[in-house]
């Protein structure tokens, strides 16, 4: 059986360059979309030398609509292509007050309405057929507003949500969607964000996280979480968050705000 094509954003270097390493160990061909076209080329140049894979290079800022654009019509009309590794994604340094509005559209314009786009734009094909998958890289921090990385962590909860909302809608048509939330992980996200490199604490190694990912993505788990070692934690954090659903429904206000 021919093994789906797999497209891989962000994959110039970090997690997706990882990704793009294990699946063409794997034996997928690929197509690699980010900006740093220079080094996407030296890693498909490596990948095929090592794999014999077919690999394709899609250069495009997906903050600019019309390069977006373009990796949605790839993802539409481009049949092989089964897998889609929604990874590209930045950080933002600083205080929320201090963040320029400028600086917050485009990191929202990364980290979600990309994501969302691409989503958009491959789902339906692999619903039709009946098969696929969509690999959605979130963090932690859209679970811990109180690591104070306002913005940041509300576009990675939006990942989170239009994961598991996606798994629900997609799954039953044989599409699987995975959530993976990484903690700190050390790749050139720190740099690009501001942050003084020599002084971060210690953090998970690249391809310790993206091995430990897989391993979810093989067994099909909705939510990976790599750094939690204790995954009773997320199915009661899970668990409490569906308990509340019935109480959704209420059509009267609950008796703490009362008058």
């Amino acid at each position: 059986m021919t093994k789906p094509t797999i497209l891989i954003t962000g994959a110039s270097t970090g997690i997706g360059a990882t990704y793009a390493d294990r699946f063409a160990r794997r034996g997928h061909d690929l197509v690699l979309v980010a900006r740093d076209e220079v080094r996407m080329k030296a890693l498909a140049d490596q990948l095929r030398s090592e794999t014999g894979v077919a690999i394709d290079i899609l250069p495009a800022d997906l903050t600019r609509a019309d390069e977006l654009a373009g990796v949605e019509a790839r993802l539409r009309d481009d049949d092989r292509i089964g897998i889609l590794v929604n990874n590209a994604g930045a950080g933002l340094g600083g205080r929320f007050i201090d963040q320029s509005a400028d600086a917050i559209t485009q990191l929202i314009a990364l980290n979600t309405t990309s994501v969302v786009r691409l989503a958009s734009a491959v789902a339906p094909r692999l619903a039709a057929r009946g098969d696929g998958a969509i690999i959605n890289i979130g963090s932690v921090v859209g679970l811990a507003p109180e690591l104070g990385m306002s913005v940041y962590g509300a576009t990675k909860a939006f990942v989170l949500f239009l994961s598991q909302g996606l798994s629900l809608e997609l799954g039953p048509q044989g599409v699987y969607v995975q959530a993976v939330l990484p903690a700190a992980t050390r790749t050139e996200l720190w740099g690009r964000a501001g942050a003084d490199e020599a002084s971060l604490p210690p953090m998970m190694d690249v391809n310790d996280l993206v091995d430990a990912a897989l391993v979810g993505f093989d067994k099909r788990e909705d939510v990976s979480i790599p750094p939690l070692h204790d995954g009773a934690l997320w199915d009661a954090f899970n668990g409490a968050r569906q308990a509340m659903l019935p109480g959704f429904g209420q059509t009267q206000p609950a008796p703490r705000y009362a008058a």
